[in-house]
């Protein structure tokens, strides 16, 4: 509910043509129940509900650093998009060219959620060396998790840090563990939690 208002009011205090998208699908919706047509106005107020997640999730990538220690932002490749199916609206930032880059990706309702989320429960991955460790980014636990390409051997990082009912997932490719951990350390964990609920 708390999220439903939010994005409301947010909605509100925009002047633009998703507003007035939302205001289209939400006549629609009233008009398609009151002639009792549900299945066309819960298609109508699902059109709405996209656009809600869209406009929630631009206000997050703004939350999102424009730099991530020397790595700069690539605000072209900025993007927010509705996921079809049972995910949320997908949020995408990259940073840096060439061989070091890092990507960060936020997923509503993301379908790993559950597995994370048992993963960091368990006390032994927390002290465990090998591939996989638990972190802990302004007191949310994540997972740190070190990938090796096979055939190259080259080494990847990747933190996945649950935030309410999204998945933040954190890529650097051509890094070390402690710059991936500086990377994270850039991006506002608290504030991000907050917006996302």
């Amino acid at each position: 509910m708390k999220t439903l208002l939010y994005s409301i009011m947010l909605i509100a205090g925009i002047g633009t043509a998703q507003a007035q998208e939302f205001n289209k699908q939400l006549s629609a919706a009233r008009t398609a129940y009151s002639a009792k047509k549900l299945e066309e106005s819960r298609f109508a107020m699902q059109q709405m509900m996209q656009e809600l997640n869209i406009i929630a999730g631009k206000e997050v990538l703004k939350l999102l650093p424009a730099k991530l220690e020397a790595l700069n932002s690539n605000p072209a490749n900025d993007n927010v998009s509705g996921a079809s199916g049972f995910a949320g609206v997908v949020i995408h930032r990259d940073y840096g060219t060439g061989a070091k880059t890092a990507v960060v990706d936020i997923i509503g309702n993301s379908p790993l959620m559950a597995s994370i989320n048992a993963i960091l429960s368990l006390p032994f991955v927390a002290s465990a060396g090998g591939n996989q460790k638990v972190i802990k980014l302004e007191g949310y636990k994540a997972l740190l998790q070190k990938n090796t390409d096979t055939e190259t051997n080259k080494i990847s990082y990747e933190i996945q840090l649950p935030l309410n009912s999204s998945l933040l997932t954190l890529k650097a490719e051509n890094s070390t563990e402690d710059e991936i951990k500086k990377f994270a350390a850039s991006i506002p964990v608290s504030q991000l939690a907050k917006t996302l609920q």
